[in-house]
C-alpha cells in the first residue's frame, strides 16, 4: 500500500535550513550540516539513504526547494536525490506557476499548480504505477521544503514523518513546524549514528 512519507532533516532547535536561504544559498548559513549524514560514510546513514530511495515511487516538493535543485549549483550525477542509487522516481512540484524551463531534463518533473492536496494525488497515482510496474509498494516521499512538510502534517496528508536530527543548533532559519493543528506521533524506529539521529513516527 502506497504511504504518505514526510522525510526531512532538521537541526536540534527545529530549523531546516539556517539563516538567509535561497537558489544560490539553497541550506541557508551553516545549513550544510543538516545533510552531513547524507555523504557519510557510516554504513546505518547508507542504509537511510539506500531504504529511502528505494521506497520512493514519486517526490514531492515545493517551488522555492525545486529553484535550488535545479539551480546551476544545485543537483547533478553526484548530488541529489538517489543520486548514486539504482533508477530515480517522479519529482512532483507544487507552485503556483511552473517555470518556462528547467535545467534537469533527465528528470521526471510534473508541476503541479492546483494545490498540495492536488499533488499528493498526483504522486499517490504515480507512485501506485511505478508500484505495479516494479511489483514492490512504493511511497510518496514529501522532502521539502519546510512550509510544504509542515503544510502536509497541518493537512492531515501525512502517514508517516522521517525526521533526520541532525546534532546541530542554527539559531534561525526556516522552521519545520509555524503552528497548526495538533498531530499524535506513534514512534516507530531510532536509528543514531554519529551525524544524526534518524527517527520514523507514524502520525495518528
Amino acid at each position: 500500500m502506497t504511504r504518505i512519507i514526510a522525510d526531512i532533516s532538521t537541526s536540534i532547535d527545529g530549523f531546516v535550513t539556517g539563516p538567509k536561504p535561497g537558489p544560490q544559498n539553497g541550506l541557508g548559513t551553516g545549513g550544510d550540516a543538516l545533510h552531513t549524514w547524507a555523504f557519510s560514510d557510516d554504513p546505518d546513514d547508507r542504509r537511510v539513504v539506500r531504504q529511502a530511495t528505494a521506497r520512493s515511487g514519486a517526490v514531492i516538493l515545493g517551488r522555492k526547494l525545486f529553484d535550488v535543485v535545479d539551480a546551476p549549483g544545485g543537483w547533478n550525477d553526484e548530488i541529489g536525490y538517489g543520486a548514486g542509487e539504482v533508477g530515480k522516481p517522479a519529482f512532483i512540484v507544487v507552485t503556483s506557476s511552473p517555470p518556462e524551463s528547467v535545467r534537469l531534463t533527465d528528470l521526471d518533473w510534473t508541476f503541479v499548480t492546483t494545490g498540495l492536496s492536488d499533488a499528493v494525488s498526483t504522486a499517490r497515482q504515480r507512485a501506485e504505477a511505478a508500484s505495479s510496474e516494479r511489483d514492490a509498494d512504493l511511497d510518496v516521499v514529501i522532502m521539502g521544503g519546510g512550509a510544504t512538510v509542515g503544510s502536509a502534517l497541518g493537512a492531515g496528508l501525512v502517514d508517516a514523518l522521517t525526521l533526520h536530527l541532525a546534532p546541530v543548533l542554527l539559531g534561525a532559519g526556516t522552521p519545520l513546524h509555524t503552528g497548526g493543528a495538533q498531530r499524535r506521533l506513534v514512534q516507530r524506529s531510532v536509528t543514531t549514528t554519529s551525524t544524526a539521529t534518524h527517527l520514523t513516527y507514524d502520525v495518528a
